[in-house]
């Protein structure tokens, strides 16, 4: 049997594991094999999670987390390492936007908020920098490891609206490029880092932007359908292929680099 893009017996740490598409990751590891940790702020929403998982067969635990408290994320890694001796994977999903973040069409750049501003740039960069730093150690003891950073379509080109999240996922990729030389002439070639760019997919976080309480389209919603090639948003379970081939044994020789998973979005020109 081929072994190549097996995550079995991995033990994995996903940051944001409460989250549309962390659960949904989560969940797809766990039924492939891999020891899923949950790191989020939901005590409640995390606890079902890993019920779901266990119940299909899958091993899991939740840990309550705060990745802009080192010291948080620093207890969850020893209760981590108690319990299985290693991280084998980080996946940084932990992210999100505030409102006085973002320019609305009837505004402008003066109405921006540079306190909610500063918060956006740090839950989704900070938040990302503190969780590797973390986890990092422990698979640079052990020689070995791949993390993966969650970038955007807003780090490619700068979308409206998003003016916060934007810089801060831009920000995401290029921290992804660098840790990924950092690490690989500093410690070991053996730990990788990359990125995933995931294109429009309904979330808690989006689904008012992009659609009606009915379910209908929104005008950004209409302008995201337009402009991806499949006409459609992303299914949460579409990354998961992915995310697999960067943690996997198949991406050996794969670091710094910025996976695509976007229905066409960023290749569409007019």
């Amino acid at each position: 049997m081929n072994e190549l893009f097996s995550v079995k017996d991995k033990v994995v740490v996903i940051t944001g594991g409460t989250g549309v598409l962390g659960q949904c990751i989560g969940e797809y590891l766990a039924a492939e094999g891999a020891k899923i940790v949950l790191l989020g702020r939901r005590r409640e929403e995390g606890d079902r999670i890993v019920d779901k998982i266990t119940a299909a067969g899958g091993e899991a635990m939740f840990l309550v987390s705060d990745v802009m408290d080192a010291s948080v994320v620093e207890a969850n890694c020893a209760e981590i390492l108690a319990r299985y001796g290693r991280v084998d994977a980080l996946l940084n999903a932990a992210g999100g936007n505030m409102a006085g973040a973002t320019i609305g069409p009837d505004g402008n750049f003066f109405d921006l908020r540079v306190e909610e501003f500063q918060k956006v740039l740090e839950l989704n960069l900070t938040g990302t920098v503190i969780p590797t730093q973390v986890f990092l150690k422990p698979m640079v003891e052990a020689g070995k490891g791949a993390i993966v950073n969650f970038s955007s379509m807003a780090a490619f080109r700068p979308l409206t609206r998003v003016v916060g999240y934007g810089a801060a996922k831009a920000g995401i990729s290029n921290f992804t490029a660098y840790m990924a030389n950092e690490i690989a002439t500093k410690f070991t070639s053996d730990i990788r880092v990359n990125a995933i760019a995931p294109g429009f997919f309904l979330t808690n976080q989006n689904r008012a932007l992009l659609t009606n309480p009915d379910g209908s389209l929104t005008k950004r919603g209409e302008d995201v359908i337009r402009q991806t090639p499949f006409k459609r948003f992303g299914r949460p379970e579409e990354l998961c292929g992915t995310i697999q081939y960067l943690i996997s044994d198949a991406a050996s020789f794969v670091t710094g680099t910025v996976a695509v998973v976007d229905g066409g979005f960023n290749v569409f020109s007019m």
